[in-house]
């Protein structure tokens, strides 16, 4: 074996962790992940209070009591506002599975878009929840 030496590349190092800036498309597709991630795990919570509100009346007063505070109001938009992202992102993600928006300034076009339209859905959610 010869001798194997190390060279040392000068490249930037930032650590600085205020500086680094993700693109728009690193942020839609993190966040399309964790809307899916929060809508799954809401399904649980929504299947508890659909189970209790068909237990019985009692059951469903119960759910009602519960449906009227604003933390919960609060907790549903936001599985609403995650699904509508959720499923947003995911036809934004098939449309470039097909071969729509693969370029760097159409998908950034498109995460613009499906985020505008999320907020859109958002509203139209809490007008529907309160």
């Amino acid at each position: 074996m010869g001798n194997i030496v190390k060279e040392r590349k000068s490249r930037p190092v930032n650590l600085d962790i205020k500086t680094i800036r993700f693109p728009i498309t690193a942020i839609a597709s993190i966040m399309h992940r964790v809307a899916g991630v929060i809508t799954f795990v809401s399904i649980a919570i929504l299947l508890w209070l659909l189970s209790l509100s068909l237990s019985s009346p009692s059951g469903f007063e119960t759910a009602s009591a519960i449906v009227d505070s604003f933390f919960v109001k609060f907790v549903l938009w936001g599985i609403l506002t995650a699904l509508a992202y959720h499923i947003v992102g995911g036809i934004r993600h098939l449309m470039q599975d097909i071969g729509y928006f693969e370029e760097l300034e159409t998908g950034a076009k498109s995460a613009q878009v499906a985020f505008a339209l999320t907020g859109v859905l958002s509203v139209l959610a809490g007008i529907l929840v309160w």
